[in-house]
């Protein structure tokens, strides 16, 4: 049970000797790097342009930085492994002070600018969020440096279930396949029979269903395992203790419910109102998260997710005030990966080939002994 306990706060690999055998021996880019940069624009302007339109959202400015006290930053994971980049501006010769944090995501900031800019149920913003983590091991598919298309949108009590959620899950999907279909005919050198194309359709899985198939394998192994069965999917219930006594992965317990009770298609409780989409990476054939999302918390599941996470203390914040007092809407919500997806899309080995940033001496190396040519 060590391997599973250890598996449980992100999917990182973990050291450089795992990553070189990791890491493809025959890698060539489809793409040379100035057409490369053209195809990551061309997604990038498809992708929030249909998914604005798919989800009804609107595109918003969106923070760098946050106050400290506003308690507005994502923690990430409920144990605490991840915190964020902090600093003191001593505005006014330290007579009206700030103390700031860059952003990890801006998970909890949407919630709340939903509120801000007056939004109604099937109303929503998306971002384009750029956020630094710095307790992340740096491999293919992990860097400090993160974009992401973050969005939010306002919905009803009644739209709280499975059925909004699944519904949402498949409009993301059909967006990021039309992406797919956008950039290879503008770039027809992706289309190769090396790499096969996303499915048309999207499988919907619980942690728990996952669990009863592979109930000794830790969790990356399993999702490893069903990508070879589905090569997309999207898992259920992400933060749950499941019958092994660990969630299938960690999650902060003050954005996504997955407290809530609810039925498997064939009528077995499970839990859970979030999940993430995987899909099986033909380039790096490894398991390759593209985004984390779900319907937010609630009065009562945020209440009973904070005292089984030990952080009831979180209800002094403002945003969690907000959400007990009903002054903040219902939402559903979620980050999309941009270099991920990019990475996806471009047939690439590393994040580092469509995003720039910084790498350790051994990692270019590394990359460049298996002609993998990160930017710099």
């Amino acid at each position: 049970m060590s391997g599973k306990k250890a598996d449980l706060a992100g999917p990182g690999i973990g050291n450089y000797e795992d990553l070189d055998k990791i890491l493809p021996n025959d890698y060539s880019s489809l793409l040379n790097p100035k057409d490369t940069q053209r195809a990551i624009f061309a997604a990038k302007t498809y992708i929030e342009e249909n998914l604005c339109r798919e989800l009804n959202l609107m595109m918003v400015q969106v923070p760098l930085i946050v106050d400290v006290e506003s308690g507005v930053n994502d923690m990430l994971d409920r144990d605490g492994s991840r915190t964020p980049v902090q600093f003191h501006i001593s505005n006014d010769h330290n007579k009206h002070p700030i103390d700031a944090q860059i952003v990890q995501a801006a998970t909890k900031w949407k919630r709340m600018a939903l509120k801000q800019f007056g939004l109604n149920p099937g109303e929503g913003i998306c971002t384009d969020m750029r956020a630094v983590r710095k307790d992340y091991f740096l491999d293919h598919d992990h860097s400090a440096y993160v974009d992401q298309w973050d969005w939010e949108k306002v919905i009803t009590e009644n739209e709280r279930n499975l059925v909004y959620l699944k519904d949402t899950v498949r409009k993301i999907w059909k967006v990021l396949k039309g992406a797919e279909m956008h950039v290879q005919k503008g770039f027809p050198q992706l289309r190769s029979n090396k790499y096969p194309n996303l499915p048309d359709e999207i499988t919907f899985l619980h942690a728990e269903e996952i669990l009863d198939k592979y109930p000794d394998m830790p969790r990356k192994e399993r999702e490893t395992a069903i990508l070879q069965k589905y090569p997309a999917i999207f898992i259920i219930g992400i933060g749950w203790v499941l019958k092994d006594g660990y969630p299938h992965e960690m999650r902060a317990a003050d954005y996504d419910d997955w407290v809530t009770e609810t039925r498997s298609e064939d009528g077995r409780p499970m839990h859970g109102l979030n999940g993430d989409i995987l899909v099986w990476n033909p380039v790096t054939k490894r398991r390759h998260e593209l985004t984390s999302m779900g319907i937010r918390v609630n009065a009562i599941s945020l209440k009973k997710q904070l005292e089984l996470s030990g952080q009831l203390n979180f209800l002094n914040f403002p945003y969690h005030q907000g959400i007990i007092n009903g002054d903040l809407p219902l939402s559903i919500g979620g980050g999309i990966g941009q270099s991920r997806t990019y990475m996806y899309l471009l047939r690439k080995a590393h994040l580092g080939e469509v995003s720039v940033t910084v790498w350790p001496k051994i990692l270019k190396e590394m990359c460049a002994g298996k002609n993998i040519h990160v930017l710099e």
